[in-house]
């Protein structure tokens, strides 16, 4: 080889050795460019004061399999026994503490809301072919969709039969409401699928439906089962309804951004299945024209690429610190509406479990 050619030759290797260095960093900085939640929420610590009360919900879970056939008594132990956070029955007997003392309704209350809460769960994992929930394989991984769904019926089933052991049929009602709404949310959302133009109102007021509703219950019938007063009953349900609002802005953003490790779920199938969450819509929100139409195109058959492509455009337009403020908002609102209500050290609980949650959130921000 002449002097010229091997000249030309390491000139050729530097420039492609250049380009290769200048595109792994750009592909760095792309992923590091899209927010991970590797971190899991803390929220368990602000349970402490409630601690013996939630060990006995827990024990009442585990024991529901019992009341079942003998066929179907695996698959109801595999459905309850559960890592989960609990945080509904942890607000329903904060909440009950707050407001004179924990009854064995509430232990009841918080069993019953539980329940409902894993039928949904259940559902949810056969809507999405979830693989994984609370790091164990869902129940639809497991048995099949057919199983799954009739597992869930039961579960549905099953805490509406215990409703009927309240003396005030008041209970049962809003209780029988709150499972409904769960579910008509659940429809809401995914009759929206791939709703290009769907309001940020109307996916707020399905995500109110779908999780707000038994968060509502949780802190609103746990007041009234201590007689309070309307105004009291109405500030419980407005600090539940906000509390829940926020977690499903939270859930939606963790899917986006999170770690299947961190979480122990199966995540990203919100743009799979074309689910439409607060970030996505603050995007779409601020396109037009033919970058409309290439977003369209990467949600309606986009591949694992486009999805990540759409995820760094959603962080470059702020979309995800737009959601994260925005549920950040609605846990202020509901730590500043127990101001109005008489004042004890659970309250105080409450107040700081909804303000922790919201400095928990900021991680999403980095």
């Amino acid at each position: 080889m002449n002097h010229s050619l091997t000249i030309k030759v390491d000139a050729l290797a530097s420039c492609v050795a250049d380009s290769q260095r200048i595109s792994h960093l750009t592909d760095k900085t792309a992923r590091l460019s899209v927010p991970k939640l590797a971190k899991k929420l803390v929220l368990k610590q602000h349970f402490a004061p409630v601690q013996p009360d939630l060990q006995r919900v827990e024990s009442r879970i585990k024991q529901q399999a019992d009341f079942f056939d003998p066929g179907i008594h695996g698959y109801i132990e595999y459905a309850t026994e559960t890592s989960g956070k609990r945080i509904r029955p942890a607000l329903v007997l904060l909440a009950s503490h707050a407001t004179g003392g924990c009854k064995e309704e509430h232990i009841d209350l918080a069993v019953i809301i539980e329940l409902i809460h894993l039928a949904s769960l259940v559902h949810d994992d056969v809507l999405d072919n979830a693989q994984i929930r609370r790091a164990k394989p869902t129940s639809n991984s497991k048995w099949g969709t057919e199983l799954s769904v009739l597992l869930g019926d039961c579960l549905f089933a099953h805490a509406l039969k215990l409703c009927t052991h309240f003396d005030d049929n008041q209970i049962c009602r809003q209780i029988a409401d709150a499972a409904n709404e769960v579910c008509a949310g659940e429809i809401l959302q995914t009759q929206r699928r791939f709703d290009l133009k769907l309001p940020v109102s109307d996916y707020l007021r399905m995500i109110a439906m779908k999780t707000g509703a038994l968060f509502r219950v949780s802190t609103e019938l746990s007041a009234y089962l201590n007689g309070l007063p309307s105004a009291g009953v109405e500030a419980y349900r407005i600090y539940g309804d906000s509390i829940g609002i926020a977690y499903q802005i939270y859930d939606d953003c963790l899917d986006l951004f999170g770690s299947e490790d961190g979480s122990g779920k199966t995540l990203g199938t919100d743009l799979k299945k074309g689910k439409l969450t607060l970030p996505m819509l603050h995007m779409l929100q601020q396109l037009g024209g033919s970058e409309m139409e290439k977003v369209s195109e990467s949600i309606l058959h986009g591949d694992d690429s486009g999805r990540d492509e759409l995820r760094r455009r959603i962080v470059d337009m702020g979309g995800h610190t737009y959601s994260v403020r925005k549920a950040q908002d609605y846990l202020e609102k509901a730590a500043r509406i127990l101001d109005g209500v008489p004042q004890n050290g659970f309250v105080e609980t409450l107040k700081t479990f909804a303000l922790g949650f919201a400095r928990e959130l900021e991680v999403l921000k980095s």
